[in-house]
């Protein structure tokens, strides 16, 4: 089985280099459990692969053998800036990983289609749009699940694609878009993105969504990464649970493993201990 590096070092050795290629993963979690900062952390460090092999190497270390590296990585945004991701992401990581790792991350931004059935003014949204001519017109497309699907069909092969996030999505569901077309439509990625042989990762905040919206989503996929916080004692630990995932669970599972604690550093996400079955 081929598998692709998440970005998280620690990881990634445990589970024989990355998530099974042709996998679509869930990152849901509690607000700041650290869900969107392994967003960021897989997405620079598979950036930086080839953009600077050396500072690589200082934060992520050996690849395992056999990986396959995505050829691409897309970072995919319905209500964010580039600008302002980048900064968000150099409050979490080194500057300077950062800078390097993202020169060779594609950018995406899809906010003319998520707002423009909404009273938000265009010159709020459509002033400073990336790409946007591979996006089509304004007059083309009015549907912002549909631009979505058009830019994975033409990009997901063999890449990285992170989508940030799922919870726009499904705050849209509620007045512009049927709940039913976005788990219909996840449905279909999880089916074509075997046949694109690169790994999806799908960004939402698990504390908006009741349990059974979590569990379409959860049915939708291949894989769920669960980051929640622990308290014990005067402290509160992020913690990270691998629930159903192909070729990862069984993994762990066999290592007795059930839970991991985890860090944010300069080097972004990574887990700092293993909780093991007693």
């Amino acid at each position: 089985m081929k598998r692709m590096p998440l970005g998280v070092s620690r990881l990634d050795r445990m589970i024989g280099g990355g998530a099974p290629t042709g996998s679509v993963v869930l990152l849901a979690g509690e607000s700041g459990a650290g869900a969107r900062e392994f967003c960021y952390t897989s997405a620079v460090m598979n950036g930086l692969v080839e953009a600077d092999p050396d500072l690589f190497d200082l934060y992520y270390g050996d690849l395992e053998s056999d990986v396959t590296l995505p050829e691409d990585v897309h970072y995919v945004s319905f209500t964010d800036e580039p600008s302002a991701v980048v900064e968000e992401m150099q409050f979490v990581m080194d500057e300077a990983l950062v800078d390097a790792g993202m020169d060779d991350v594609r950018f995406v931004e899809l906010a003319e289609e998520y707002f423009q059935l909404t009273p938000v003014p265009t010159d709020w949204y459509a002033d400073g749009m990336a790409d946007i001519t591979e996006l089509g017109s304004h007059n083309e497309r009015t549907d912002v699940l549909e631009a979505l699907g058009e830019y994975l069909t033409d990009h997901a092969t063999d890449n990285l694609v992170v989508i940030d996030s799922v919870t726009d999505l499904v705050a849209a569901a509620d007045d512009r878009l049927d709940w039913s077309d976005l788990t219909v439509l996840l449905k279909g990625l999880k089916r074509a993105s075997h046949r694109w042989g690169g790994v999806i990762l799908l960004l939402v905040n698990a504390e908006l969504l009741g349990p059974t919206e979590l569990g379409r989503l959860k049915e939708a996929t291949d894989g769920t990464l669960l980051f929640e916080w622990e308290s014990g004692g005067s402290e509160r630990a992020r913690t990270l649970v691998v629930e159903q995932f192909r070729g990862v669970l069984s993994r762990l599972e066999d290592e007795d493993i059930v839970r991991f604690e985890t860090e944010i550093h300069d080097g972004g996400f990574d887990i700092s201990n293993v909780r093991k079955i007693r």
